[in-house]
Formats: structure tokens, C-alpha cells, sequence
């Protein structure tokens, strides 16, 4: 029986695969036509279009060319073991996927983006991590952060994590009490009364002096970051209503 040959055309219908990524293919050596007329027109027969459906299985399941260049020179049970331990980490893969998107999901649904776990199986610190660390790196020769990292150094890591969880929700309660005042001055008693209590939740950790709370007043209103953070608490002027009221806490003034 006469060995038949597929055109560049005929593949094309075949495979699906461009004309392009044929000759792509042809010039990285991963898959040569079977032979070349004198006109130039390639043809390739069955044993061509097995090994490119093969070609296709391994780029489909995400590995780059030089591997699958390196794969197609080995037996058939050599490529089996590779994709078992290549579905493994496929495996890992979807696991990462699931989380990213149920954390995509939370983060659209309002939860801000310090109590999202994106990172909890990373290298990369979680943001909660990643808010400490910043804060150490701003504050951390001062006295009172000296203060705040020996208050929670005495603490366990259970009674750390439930007292970050307890001072996320006390400060939440503050913010959304406070913008329902918005239609209020920053400087009435109404407002001035729940930055007390907003700078007492700080407290819980350090004593809080002036400087401190005007950093971390400047800090809500520079770092983009607490935009999205406040977005959930009130209007868009929430964020400047309530830089004010601390300005007017740490100036002295309540009227």
C-alpha cells in the first residue's frame, strides 16, 4: 500500500494548527515534513501527524517548546512518567486557581483586601503581614512602636490573631458609626467622640501620641491602598471627612 501524504492544507484541515505555527515548528526542528518537492510544497505522512497530535497534547498541557522538543525523542513510557508527575503539579495548579478565584470573589463582594488569604501557601507575606511589616519599617525606630511590638511580643500567636480579629471589627464598628455622621461637622462633639474611640482601639496595642495619629491620618488619605479599604464604610468624601475629624482631635479642638 502507497504510503499517503497530507499537504500543509490537508494538516491544516486535520489539526487545526495555523500554517504559521507549521513552519514555526519546522524551523525549531520539533517537526520536519516527511519530504519537500523540488517546487518547495511539504508534505508529511501518518507517522508526521501522530507525532504532531502529540506535539499539540503536550503544548495544550502547558509545556514550552524545549520540553516538548526533549519529550518527543523519548519512548512512549518515559513520556507517561513525566505526565503523571506533570498532572501533579496540574493538580497543584487548579488548587491555586480555586482559591484565587474564591478570593477574587470575596475582594468584588466587598471584604477588604488585608483579611483576603491569597497568600497563605506563598512566599509572597500575607497582607496582613505585609501592613505589619510596612508599619515597622516607617515607625519602627520610634518609641512607641517599641511599645506596640513588646505589648503584642507577650501575647501568644492564638491571643494575637484573635486580638488583630477583634481590633479589625472594633475599628469596622467605628468607621461605620462615623459615617453616619457625615452629615455632621469633623469638629462636632458627635464625631470627636468616635475618634476617641477609634484612637483608643489603637491603644489597645500602644500609646498613642499626637505624631502617631497624624501619620496614620496622613497615611489613610496617601496610601491608595485604604481607599478601596474605606470605599465600604460611606460616600467617596468619607475618607476626607474623616482625615479631618482626626486633624481636629490632634490640633485640640471640639466644638
Amino acid at each position: 500500500m502507497k504510503t499517503p501524504y497530507f499537504t500543509v492544507k490537508d494538516i491544516i484541515q486535520i489539526t487545526g494548527i495555523t500554517k504559521r505555527a507549521l513552519h514555526y515548528y519546522d524551523k525549531r526542528d520539533l517537526l520536519k515534513p516527511s519530504k519537500v518537492e523540488d517546487n518547495g510544497y511539504r508534505y508529511y505522512d501518518q507517522e508526521a501527524l501522530g507525532n504532531l497530535q502529540m506535539i499539540l497534547l503536550f503544548k495544550e498541557m502547558n509545556f514550552p517548546l524545549k520540553e516538548i522538543a526533549a519529550m518527543m525523542q523519548l519512548s512512549k513510557e518515559e513520556q507517561k512518567d513525566i505526565l503523571r508527575e506533570h498532572r501533579s503539579t496540574l493538580v497543584q495548579r487548579k488548587q491555586k486557581l480555586e482559591t484565587i478565584i474564591d478570593q477574587l470573589d470575596e475582594y468584588v463582594d466587598g471584604t477588604d483586601i488585608s483579611h483576603l488569604n491569597l497568600f497563605d501557601d506563598s512566599s509572597i507575606l500575607s497582607i496582613q503581614e505585609q501592613y505589619e511589616s510596612e508599619a515597622k519599617f516607617v515607625y519602627g525606630d520610634t518609641k512607641k512602636y517599641q511599645e506596640f511590638e513588646a505589648n503584642v511580643s507577650e501575647l501568644s500567636v492564638e491571643e494575637q490573631e484573635k486580638a488583630y480579629q477583634q481590633f479589625s471589627i472594633n475599628m469596622e464598628q467605628v468607621f461605620r458609626e462615623m459615617a453616619k455622621h457625615q452629615d455632621r461637622s469633623p469638629a462636632s462633639r458627635e464625631v470627636q467622640a468616635l475618634v476617641r474611640k477609634w484612637k483608643s482601639c489603637l491603644e489597645q496595642f500602644m500609646v498613642c501620641d499626637i505624631e502617631i495619629l497624624r501619620c496614620i491620618a496622613e497615611a489613610y488619605t496617601t496610601n491608595r491602598r485604604y481607599a478601596g479599604y474605606f470605599d465600604q464604610f460611606g460616600s467617596e468624601e468619607f475618607l476626607r471627612f474623616l482625615y479631618q475629624a482626626i486633624v481636629v482631635y490632634v490640633d485640640g479642638g471640639e466644638k
